[in-house]
């Protein structure tokens, strides 16, 4: 099959090995030409994919035309950049085009949407949409380590199309149509993983690190519902699976943010350092914004709100999280 990936990232460049190795016939877009020429003159990107090159079946282009007959499109660009692309993206596809979406977070320029729902607007009647999301760090798909993962969508039958062209030896795909949940787990993990971050670098323990990951599940999956998803989505592999690998790893942009913060870095600064997009810094801001008026109850999230853009400090976080009133563990 003729694939198209979208973005060039660590991500973009992992599943385009993937997927020329699976007998795939595979372009990459570029969308900077320091990245093109870095590609195609030395068919790898060490900071991004240390020690990997790639196939020199795979082409490099800065043509977006390059999506054209492709049965399916992959779009691999930062959150930020998913709307503008998709807008150019239109007018290659055609209305059964699959276009898998690869990236995680919201859409802040469209009202804090979710990522399927910009794409959803810019593409308008074309395109089946599928969400591809679960632990999967790029560095690890990369060198063929074993990996499980989701593709999520309504559309059933585009799902197990990309489940068919994506699945190999060393990784599994799994379909759901719960596509919602699927997306919100991989965007609010995030969150999650810099507030792991932010208490290792701050000298707390395991015990905060498990409190942090099993209430902020509590808390997705809380929320998940209230957007329309479904609970179970969330003790899946792209619910606690993508929390677990997200907050445990060096490989994790936002918790190597959280490190820093933790150790008295501000925010900002730390975001700046990383050297990348850590989208937990900007799913913070989208979730505060989507949660106003709900009614729906997220310590963590406002937690991390108040620390990362109100200019609370950690140990004013942590008494106002633990000064909150005694619940039942599963509150509804």
């Amino acid at each position: 099959m003729k694939i198209s990936v979208i973005g060039c990232g660590g991500w973009g460049l992992a599943v385009s090995s993937l997927l020329e190795s699976n007998g795939h016939d595979v372009s990459v877009w570029c969308f900077l030409e320091d990245e093109y020429n870095l590609l195609t003159e030395t068919r790898g990107n060490e900071k991004l994919l240390p020690g990997i090159k790639l196939s020199e079946n795979i082409g490099f282009t800065m043509d977006m035309s390059c999506a054209q007959g492709c049965g399916i499109v992959v779009v691999a660009v930062p959150s930020f950049a998913v709307y503008s692309t998709a807008l150019k993206l239109k007018e290659h596809i055609a209305e059964d085009t699959v276009v898998v979406l690869l990236s995680k977070g919201f859409d802040k320029s469209n009202g804090y949407c979710l990522l399927s729902d910009s794409l959803r607007k810019a593409l308008g009647e074309k395109g089946r949409i599928v969400a591809l999301t679960g632990p999967s760090h790029a560095e690890e798909v990369s060198r063929g380590v074993p990996t499980a993962i989701v593709a999520a969508s309504e559309d059933v039958e585009a799902a197990k199309e990309v489940q068919a062209a994506f699945m190999n030896g060393f990784f599994r795909v799994y379909t759901h149509t719960d596509i919602v949940g699927a997306e919100l787990g991989g965007a609010m993990k995030n969150i999650m993983a810099l507030a792991v971050g932010i208490s290792d670098g701050a000298g707390y323990g395991d015990n905060t690190k498990a409190m942090l990951m099993t209430r902020g599940i509590a808390e997705m999956s809380r929320f998940g519902e209230y957007l329309g998803g479904q609970k179970e989505t969330f003790g899946g592999l792209s619910g606690v699976g993508d929390l677990i690998v997200t907050c445990t790893s060096n490989h994790s942009r936002n918790r190597r943010a959280g490190l820093m913060i933790g150790a008295g870095e501000k925010p900002d600064e730390a975001v700046k350092k990383v050297g990348a997009v850590v989208e937990g810094y900007f799913a913070t801001e989208a979730v505060h914004h989507l949660a106003q008026g709900s009614g729906i109850e997220l310590p963590l999230s406002e937690a991390m709100y108040g620390l990362l853009f109100e200019g609370k400090t950690l140990g004013q976080t942590v008494t106002e999280l633990f000064a909150r009133a005694g619940k039942s563990e599963f509150w509804k």
